[in-house]
Protein backbone atom coordinates (compact mmCIF):
# COMPACT_ATOMS: atom_id res chain seq x y z
CA UNK A 1 0.00 0.00 0.00
CA UNK A 2 1.64 3.58 -0.81
CA UNK A 3 0.96 6.26 1.00
CA UNK A 4 1.43 10.11 0.10
CA UNK A 5 1.97 12.83 2.69
CA UNK A 6 2.04 16.34 1.96
CA UNK A 7 3.45 18.45 4.51
CA UNK A 8 5.19 21.95 4.36
CA UNK A 9 4.05 21.83 0.52
CA UNK A 10 5.51 18.39 -0.15
CA UNK A 11 4.55 15.41 -1.45
CA UNK A 12 6.01 12.37 -0.35
CA UNK A 13 5.12 8.56 -0.92
CA UNK A 14 5.59 6.13 1.53
CA UNK A 15 5.67 2.36 0.66
CA UNK A 16 5.51 0.52 4.16
CA UNK A 17 4.69 1.48 7.69
CA UNK A 18 7.71 1.28 9.12
CA UNK A 19 9.56 4.00 6.84
CA UNK A 20 5.94 6.33 7.54
CA UNK A 21 6.45 5.75 11.03
CA UNK A 22 10.49 6.83 11.10
CA UNK A 23 8.88 10.01 9.46
CA UNK A 24 6.68 10.74 12.00
CA UNK A 25 9.60 10.80 14.67
CA UNK A 26 11.44 13.05 13.02
CA UNK A 27 8.58 15.21 12.03
CA UNK A 28 7.76 15.19 16.25
CA UNK A 29 11.55 15.66 16.99
CA UNK A 30 11.78 18.27 14.65
CA UNK A 31 8.68 20.25 16.02
CA UNK A 32 9.65 19.95 19.95
CA UNK A 33 13.05 21.56 18.52
CA UNK A 34 11.63 24.57 16.56
CA UNK A 35 9.00 25.04 19.41
CA UNK A 36 11.68 25.33 22.12
CA UNK A 37 13.78 27.12 19.81
CA UNK A 38 10.90 30.28 19.52
CA UNK A 39 10.68 29.75 23.15
CA UNK A 40 14.02 30.60 23.90
CA UNK A 41 16.26 32.25 20.88
CA UNK A 42 19.68 29.92 20.97
CA UNK A 43 22.13 32.84 21.54
CA UNK A 44 20.59 33.77 24.85
CA UNK A 45 18.70 36.66 23.55
CA UNK A 46 14.91 36.30 24.25
CA UNK A 47 12.55 35.65 21.14
CA UNK A 48 10.93 38.48 19.82
CA UNK A 49 9.59 39.06 16.55
CA UNK A 50 12.36 40.98 15.26
CA UNK A 51 14.39 38.47 15.68
CA UNK A 52 12.41 35.58 13.92
CA UNK A 53 11.54 38.12 11.17
CA UNK A 54 15.69 39.32 10.84
CA UNK A 55 16.71 35.13 10.83
CA UNK A 56 19.19 34.55 8.29
CA UNK A 57 18.87 38.10 7.10
CA UNK A 58 21.38 40.26 9.25
CA UNK A 59 24.30 38.89 10.82
CA UNK A 60 24.57 38.49 14.61
CA UNK A 61 27.58 39.49 15.99
CA UNK A 62 28.64 39.02 19.96
CA UNK A 63 30.78 41.60 21.96
CA UNK A 64 33.89 40.72 23.43
CA UNK A 65 31.92 40.35 27.14
CA UNK A 66 29.01 38.27 25.61
CA UNK A 67 31.94 35.51 24.00
CA UNK A 68 33.96 35.71 27.42
CA UNK A 69 30.62 34.65 28.98
CA UNK A 70 29.85 32.04 26.55
CA UNK A 71 33.25 30.98 26.89
CA UNK A 72 33.22 30.45 30.81
CA UNK A 73 29.65 29.14 30.56
CA UNK A 74 31.09 26.41 28.17
CA UNK A 75 33.94 25.98 30.28
CA UNK A 76 31.40 25.41 33.61
CA UNK A 77 29.01 23.20 31.85
CA UNK A 78 32.40 20.72 30.29
CA UNK A 79 33.82 20.73 33.77
CA UNK A 80 30.69 19.23 34.98
CA UNK A 81 30.21 16.56 32.45
CA UNK A 82 33.81 15.42 33.07
CA UNK A 83 32.50 14.54 36.79
CA UNK A 84 30.04 12.29 34.90
CA UNK A 85 30.67 8.23 34.12
CA UNK A 86 30.74 7.81 30.30
CA UNK A 87 27.43 6.08 30.14
CA UNK A 88 25.87 9.22 32.14
CA UNK A 89 26.70 11.99 29.27
CA UNK A 90 26.05 10.29 26.87
CA UNK A 91 22.35 9.47 28.15
CA UNK A 92 22.15 13.32 28.96
CA UNK A 93 23.34 14.59 25.96
CA UNK A 94 21.25 12.56 23.74
CA UNK A 95 18.22 13.82 26.11
CA UNK A 96 19.29 17.49 26.30
CA UNK A 97 20.90 18.12 22.80
CA UNK A 98 19.14 15.22 20.52
CA UNK A 99 16.10 15.84 22.65
CA UNK A 100 15.67 11.92 22.01
CA UNK A 101 12.57 10.35 24.70
CA UNK A 102 14.22 8.46 27.63
CA UNK A 103 12.35 5.04 25.71
CA UNK A 104 13.92 5.55 23.12
CA UNK A 105 17.57 6.51 24.50
CA UNK A 106 16.38 2.92 25.92
CA UNK A 107 16.13 0.87 22.72
CA UNK A 108 19.62 2.89 21.95
CA UNK A 109 21.64 2.16 24.70
CA UNK A 110 20.18 -1.31 25.14
CA UNK A 111 18.47 -0.71 28.55
CA UNK A 112 15.31 0.55 30.62
CA UNK A 113 13.55 4.27 30.92
CA UNK A 114 14.43 3.80 34.79
CA UNK A 115 18.06 3.52 34.13
CA UNK A 116 17.38 6.51 31.49
CA UNK A 117 16.14 7.87 33.95
CA UNK A 118 18.35 7.99 37.09
CA UNK A 119 21.13 8.70 34.43
CA UNK A 120 20.05 12.06 33.44
CA UNK A 121 18.72 12.31 37.31
CA UNK A 122 22.40 12.00 38.20
CA UNK A 123 23.79 14.49 35.79
CA UNK A 124 21.26 16.96 36.74
CA UNK A 125 22.21 16.87 40.69
CA UNK A 126 26.12 16.86 39.58
CA UNK A 127 24.70 20.94 37.85
CA UNK A 128 22.60 21.91 40.47
CA UNK A 129 25.68 20.99 42.82
CA UNK A 130 28.33 22.04 41.05
CA UNK A 131 26.22 25.74 40.39
CA UNK A 132 25.17 26.56 44.28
Amino acid sequence: MEITIKRYSRKMTYEDAATLDEFWELAKRTERSLDREQRRHWDGRECDEYIIAAQGLLPYCATPEELVCQQETLDEILAVLALCTKTQRERFLLYALYDFSYAEIGRRCGCSKAAVHDSIEGVRKKFFKFFR
